[in-house]
């Protein structure tokens, strides 16, 4: 399949040239002291050898992006600034301070994740609702529900064009791929996530999903297998075959009723290789499918019986 990275109409990118800029001691008073009577304004003190520094600046750009111009971010390089951090007290970084009407009003110290960030911004603007990217990612989901993988495809590789470690976008992406049986090209894709987003249920999700992939490679073709397991309901590796056979062939619920038949016979088999399947089919699926919640609603009753 063919991805065709581009932007579409109403993405995310389009702001003010001066939204987020560097200053100097020199130009503090008219970048961010007059400024802020117009906006708030976020200060981001940092340095070249601060590593947190360079996780939160790009996480603070992003969600200053996002908020479309409702607040502006200033940077400052503190060691070409001593003078202004000096005066603002500030003993380590990254230090992060909002301006209004001229006079500081909140401030945090530390690297924070993207949704304290958020919450830290959302107190200077009110509300921030959805933001373009955010907007995106949710029509490429929809497109690919509805079958459009190609177009949910081109979505996704134009937040990948904004923010090439967006965990979402790459996760969707990779289950694009295998939609279209290009598992090659969904490895290499999930390959661009970094590893702090190894834990996002969108990787973990799509990594679950290649994996299936890989094994409907070898699953054979239906009509055999269920005469087998007819033949012999006790053939619990025929069933199992069977399950990844009807997974897929799209028949998600077919292949989660034969396995937890096999839960139901003996759920010790191989290893408990039909529940560690299940939660597999699972991770796929997505915490809130219908599919996956019956799964598992199931799953306990027969564990727990």
């Amino acid at each position: 399949m063919e991805t065709i990275i581009g932007q579409p109409d109403g993405a995310a990118g389009a702001a003010p040239e001066d939204l987020i800029k560097d200053t100097t001691a020199e130009t503090f008073a008219t970048d961010v002291l007059e400024a802020s009577t117009q906006a708030p304004v976020i200060v981001d003190f940092w340095a070249p050898w601060c590593g947190p520094c360079k996780q939160l600046t790009p996480i603070l750009e992003k969600v200053v992006k996002g908020a479309r111009g409702a607040v502006r971010m200033v940077k400052i390089n503190i060691d070409e600034n001593q003078q202004i951090a000096a005066q603002l007290r500030i003993q380590s970084i990254p230090a992060v301070f909002a301006f209004k009407n001229g006079q500081p009003v909140d401030g945090f110290m530390g690297a924070v994740p993207e949704s304290q960030v958020r919450a830290f911004v959302e107190r200077l603007t009110g509300d921030l609702g959805p933001s373009p990217v955010d907007q995106i990612l949710e029509q490429a989901s929809m497109l690919f529900e509805s079958g459009d993988v190609a177009q949910a495809a081109q979505a996704y590789g134009a937040v990948l064009q904004e923010d090439p470690t967006n965990a979402s976008a790459i996760g969707g992406l990779a289950k694009c791929y295998i939609k279209t049986g290009d598992l090659e090209r969904a490895q290499q894709t999930l390959a661009l996530a970094p590893p702090e987003a190894k834990s996002d249920p969108a990787i973990q999700s799509a990594e679950a999903a290649l994996k299936l992939g890989e094994q409907a490679n070898d699953a054979g073709d239906i009509a055999p297998l269920q005469q087998k397991v007819d033949a012999n309901p006790k053939d619990h590796q025929a069933r199992f075959d069977l399950a990844m056979a009807l997974n897929a062939g799209g028949d998600r619920e077919g292949a989660v009723r034969e396995l937890l038949e096999i839960v139901r016979r003996d759920r010790a088999w191989n290893d408990e290789a039909a529940r560690k399947q299940l939660l597999t089919l699972f991770e796929a699926f997505g915490p809130t499918d219908e599919v996956t919640l019956s799964g598992r609603r199931q799953l306990s009753s027969i564990l727990f019986s």
